[in-house]
């Protein structure tokens, strides 16, 4: 319990003690129940409406100690409920502040406008690998919940420029907007686009027609959850054992397997090396699955010939630490 919660407990007993005893003298002194109980709610309260029995000198002198140790028992208990009300405040903002400023020193990181289920799924991922990410959400609650768990959050709407911008989209280097609303999608994509022409935008989208809509606006990739949900029932229904094999690889089952990708620095080991040099499977036990090119051709199951350059993204399958062993060793260069 914070020491302002235990001043206020303290102070809410002491004033009942004061309350009870108060009631107990005026009803010694002769007075009635009813007529106890309300002398000591005026005369505590400070509203004073007058006397109501008769008052002998000593009850008079019961009476001064009443409101004295009344007033201080309610002041004490008032203070902390205060205290615990500005420190809550000086603490949130301060939070804000700090997260703030943590914002504004971000560097390519990535920016999730909506925090709802899709959103949330996105988050815990994304902190699971490591990526930095700032949170648009306009939802006390669900920012309240992003902030509990510790994620940068922007309180506003992401629709507005001054949100995007001070979640830091001129340096941002990927924008997710993972809204229900289409249209809010659409209008997000089409300003963050403007805001910064480098930025890699994948959209949400309800409405197959919004797909469209989307790539106008200047969405890189749209995701349509609806559609993705009906092919991957299907396919459980033609190609079950190959669905099982996929969802254990992105499901990071105890299966200690997923797919991962990195790319190769000009000065990394792998350039000029071909796959069989490379020696992935012999060395680490990874399948190298594609490699795309600078210019964005994608090879699929490269051959054994196959020449690794400056700039190619290889996509490999294995264990998690075969894939970050080979990532050390072979994509980045020496001292790196």
């Amino acid at each position: 319990m914070s020491p302002s919660l235990r001043r206020i407990v303290r102070g809410v007993i002491a004033l009942a003690i004061v309350f009870v005893l108060s009631v107990l003298g005026y009803k010694l002194a002769g007075w009635s129940w009813t007529d106890s109980l309300y002398m000591v709610v005026i005369t505590i309260s400070t509203i004073g409406y007058g006397e109501i029995g008769p008052m002998t000198p000593g009850l008079r002198l019961f009476t001064v100690l009443v409101i004295v140790c009344g007033l201080t028992a309610s002041g004490y208990a008032l203070g902390g409920l205060f205290q615990l009300a500005l420190v809550g405040e000086v603490e949130n903002y301060l939070g804000q502040r700090r997260m703030l400023h943590e914002i504004e020193h971000l560097q390519q990181h990535t920016i999730l406008c909506g925090y709802g289920r899709t959103g949330h799924i996105l988050s815990d991922e994304l902190h699971r690998e490591g990526e930095r990410f700032v949170v648009i959400e306009c939802d006390e609650r669900a920012v309240a919940e992003a902030r509990q768990v510790g994620y940068l959050v922007i309180a506003g709407d992401a629709t507005e420029e001054a949100t995007l911008e001070a979640a830091g989209i001129q340096r941002a280097r990927c924008l997710v907007t993972a809204l229900p609303d289409d249209a809010a999608n659409v209008f997000i994509t089409l300003t963050a686009r403007n805001l910064n022409a480098q930025l890699r935008i994948i959209a949400r989208g309800e409405q197959l027609t919004t797909q469209k809509k989307l790539v106008q606006a200047g969405a890189d990739r749209v995701v349509l959850p609806a559609a993705i949900g009906g092919l991957r029932m299907a396919a459980m229904v033609t190609r079950p054992s190959t669905v099982e094999f996929l969802e254990l690889v992105a499901g990071h089952s105890s299966m200690d397997v997923e797919l991962d990708e990195f790319v190769i620095a000009a000065e990394a080991q792998l350039v000029g090396k071909t796959v069989e040099q490379a020696e992935a499977r012999r060395r680490h036990g990874l399948l190298v699955v594609a490699v795309k090119r600078a210019d964005g051709k994608l090879m699929f199951n490269p051959d054994a010939s196959f020449v690794f350059a400056p700039n190619d993204i290889v996509i490999v399958m294995g264990k998690v630490d075969d894939i970050k062993r080979f990532r050390g060793e072979c994509g980045r260069g020496p001292g790196s």
